[in-house]
């Protein structure tokens, strides 16, 4: 069963490049772990305090693998809140049909 980590958190708006930007290694590490079908972090096109987090895993035991030897982020700045969660996925198709 794969596993889609997604949602929303949130920073002050003056601090969410470096955000991103301190987080390109984890989006790097994750993309050659094995396992990993995706992994994006990126600037919310509306809201300037707004970073949207994507993760598709094959398995939990690779997202799991993962978390377990992640970089941490090369700088620290506040999450404000967060709106991300986890969905496990029975099954897969095209989006349209």
């Amino acid at each position: 069963m794969s596993v889609i980590v997604a949602g929303a958190l949130y920073v002050a708006a003056e601090d969410r490049d470096r955000f991103i930007e301190g987080n390109r290694t984890v989006v790097e590490a994750g993309r050659r772990h094995p396992g990993c079908r995706d992994v994006s972090i990126s600037p919310d096109p509306v809201d300037p305090g707004r970073v949207n987090l994507f993760e598709h895993w094959e398995s939990r035991a690779a997202l799991d693998a993962f978390r377990a030897v992640a970089p941490r982020p090369s700088v620290s700045v506040g999450i404000v809140s967060d709106q991300v969660l986890r969905h496990e996925v029975s099954r897969t198709g095209p989006p349209f049909g």
